[in-house]
Order: structure tokens, then C-alpha cells, then sequence
């Protein structure tokens, strides 16, 4: 078993006037060893498409979920989505990746702009195998991966951005690359790599696209555990098992609340120095403890961190906010969202005398609710959680 991971992300923007987006991305998990990424685009845009993308990703994850050859995972689509006898042109394309224990990436390709690799910041040329299935041209690859790869499945949208605006003939692909190859270095999460590749075309495009465009990138990585200790135990003789597990485990260590942070700094034996900074008016200022990572607030900080992480994975539009301020709840996005692979939360059951006021809208269930919530959209970003309740 190696020590790499896969963080996946997507991003779309709609054709200019449209409600639904003519692509799809399906990601499905066979097992933690396979996952199948399909990125479809329908012909044309609006409802007609949305529903040809979305057919074709579904029907081709879950059967390649299941094992199946892609032989016949094209056939079936050549059976269901002929291609259009006005035009011409396939109903559907597609782009397929298949990561098979996060070593080795199957690439398979129906009329997409080609997929793009990064490696060591430079575009990587990877072989590519024609093929020949129900009359379809498909070209396929496997590529054996290395820690830091990035690779960057697109549709039509993104290389047409620009055409008649700011270029004559679209945003070609060797400048797509070339802004790739700058954006690299950066270590953004795929999902934020994706959005900003995808608001890019969105400007080529003068914001009113005339396509749909969608980026999904996936970034190769090492695992990265991170714990997360939340609120005092409900029994206070249960202190010491507490700070002992969550102290011992590896990685980074986050404390959020006050009484928390009191008996992490008791624990430890060192000094709780508090800060009276606020970076934002909405987030308590954070705290120092020698030997803790990141010192923060409890309730108020975790429910921002909750409100960016549903952001972060519906429209990603507050990225910008987490991703360069300096209060407790940014700094926890970076952490988990960001540099986290494997997050460990370690949550106490007492209840905080403070929330008992009639006046503060905070009670022990919606702590409670913070925490599943929380450790819900996390998982949905690819993260492995476990959750040890005291």
C-alpha cells in the first residue's frame, strides 16, 4: 500500500443564458484501491445536452465501477447516444480517468480536448493508443504516477473561451498549458486549480460564455493526517485519556475552544498566550500554545469553517477569503481543506455552562451538528475521517 492519494476537483460555468450546464462530472470510489472520473459533455447546451452528459457520465462510471471492460462501456454509450445525422457529430464525448491504487492513471478519450499533464511543473507528454470501438475513434493511455501530478481533463469550453474576444481562434492549448505550468508551483487543491482555470475562460469569454466550460483536475499527493480537538470530555477525569491520544497521534494538532485550549495548555505544561487581534469582525481572535499547531475559538470559528466548506464544494466562490486571511476559521480551511488527507476529530461531550444563556442561539446538539456536518462535507472533499467522542 503506498502513502499517495488523489484529491479531485471540477469546476463549471454555464453557456451565457442557460440554467442547466451541458457537461457532467461523475466521480465514483469502486473501492479505496479505483476510482473512475467521467467528464461528458452533451452536444449543444441547455436542458438537451444536460441530460446527454449526464446519461453518458452515469452510465459509463457505474458500469467501469463494476469492472467492466471499457469495451463495453463504449458500446453501450455507441449504442445509446448515436451520433447526431444532421451534424454529424457524437451526441456526447468524454473523458474517462480510472485511478487504480493511485499509481497508475487509465486515460480514455472520446473527442475531448486532450487530457493535460503536469509533471514537475513542465507539460508531460504521455503515449497515447488509438483505438477503434462501435465506429467511435477512442485513444487511451495508462500512465504510471508520481507525487505532485497533476492532471487536467476538459471540455470544449475552455480552449473555445476567447474566440472573436480576446483571441481569433479560442484559448489554445499550448497557452492553457503554459498557464498551467505557472499555476503548478502554487500547491493549489484541485478544486481551487479547477476554479481558477474555469474563471479564466469565464474572462476570455467577456463573462457571458459561449459554452459551457468545465476543468477537472486531479492532483496526486502524498497523505497528510491532521487531528482536531473540540470541546472538554463530559467526564473531567477523562482529561488526561483526551490530550494523551490526540497529543500522540501524527501530524498537525488543531484546539479549538477556550476550555479546550485551558486543559491542552495544562497538558502540556505550557503557557495559553491569547491574542485580542481580530482579523474579521466575525471570527474570535486565535491563540498560542507551544506544542499545538493552530489555537482557535470553538463554536463561532467551526461554524464559518462549515459555511466555507460548503461553499468550497458547491459554487467555490469564497476561496479567496479562506485562502488568504489570518483568522482561526481561514487558517482551519487551509489545514483541513488544503494540506489534510486523513483528519482525526477528538470531541468532547461536555456541556459548556457559557451556551446555557437563553440569549446565544449555540446549544450542545447544534455542536453536536457542526461536528457530522462538518466531517460530512470533508468526506465528500475525499478526506478519510474518524470521529472519537469523549
Amino acid at each position: 500500500m503506498n502513502d499517495l492519494c488523489a484529491d479531485i476537483g471540477y469546476k463549471s460555468i454555464n453557456h451565457y443564458g442557460e440554467e442547466l450546464c451541458g457537461d457532467h462530472v461523475d466521480i465514483v470510489e469502486r473501492d479505496e484501491n479505483s476510482t473512475v472520473i467521467v467528464l461528458a459533455d452533451g452536444l449543444g447546451s441547455g436542458v438537451k445536452a444536460s441530460i446527454l452528459s449526464t446519461l453518458t457520465s452515469k452510465i459509463i462510471s457505474t458500469m467501469m465501477s463494476e469492472g467492466l471492460p471499457i469495451e463495453e462501456c463504449v458500446s453501450a454509450i455507441a449504442a445509446t447516444l448515436p451520433v447526431c445525422s444532421v451534424r454529424g457529430v457524437a451526441y456526447s464525448t468524454f473523458t474517462i480517468i480510472h485511478l487504480i491504487n493511485n499509481e497508475t492513471a487509465e486515460i480514455i478519450q472520446y473527442d475531448n480536448p486532450q487530457v493535460i499533464i503536469i509533471r514537475n511543473d513542465k507539460n508531460y507528454e504521455y503515449p497515447k493508443t488509438e483505438m477503434n470501438i462501435g465506429g467511435k475513434r477512442i485513444f487511451r493511455s495508462s500512465v504510471s504516477l508520481c507525487e505532485n501530478d497533476l492532471i487536467i481533463a476538459m471540455s470544449d469550453g475552455c480552449p473555445h473561451a476567447g474566440i472573436g474576444l480576446a483571441y481569433n481562434f479560442g484559448w489554445k492549448r499550448e497557452e492553457i498549458i503554459e498557464f498551467l505550468e505557472t499555476m503548478s508551483p502554487c500547491g493549489y487543491t484541485a478544486k481551487n486549480l479547477s476554479t481558477i482555470l474555469v474563471e479564466e475562460c469565464n474572462k476570455l469569454y467577456g463573462n457571458k460564455p459561449g459554452d459551457d466550460a468545465t476543468a477537472c483536475i486531479v492532483r496526486v499527493r502524498k497523505r497528510e493526517p491532521m487531528n482536531l480537538l473540540f470541546g472538554p470530555p463530559s467526564n473531567p477525569d477523562d482529561c488526561g485519556r483526551m490530550m494523551s491520544l490526540f497529543f500522540s497521534k501524527e501530524g498537525k494538532h488543531i484546539v479549538c475552544g477556550g476550555t479546550t485550549s485551558t486543559i491542552a495548555a495544562k497538558y502540556l505544561g505550557k503557557p495559553l498566550k491569547a491574542s485580542l487581534k481580530f482579523e474579521q469582525s466575525d471570527v474570535p481572535p486565535i491563540a498560542e500554545i507551544e506544542g499545538v499547531d493552530l489555537v482557535t475559538e470553538g463554536v463561532i470559528t467551526i461554524n464559518k469553517v462549515l459555511e466555507y466548506a460548503k461553499d468550497y464544494l458547491g459554487e467555490n466562490e469564497h476561496y479567496e477569503h479562506w485562502n488568504f486571511k489570518h483568522d482561526g476559521a481561514s487558517l482551519i480551511c487551509r489545514l483541513l481543506f488544503e494540506e489534510a488527507t486523513d483528519i482525526n476529530f477528538y470531541v468532547g461531550r461536555a456541556i459548556n455552562p457559557a451556551h446555557q444563556n437563553p440569549d446565544l442561539p449555540i446549544n450542545f446538539n447544534i455542536k453536536m451538528n457542526l461536528v457530522q456536518e462538518l466531517s460530512e462535507c470533508l468526506k465528500q472533499m475525499g478526506k478519510r475521517i474518524k470521529v472519537s467522542y469523549f
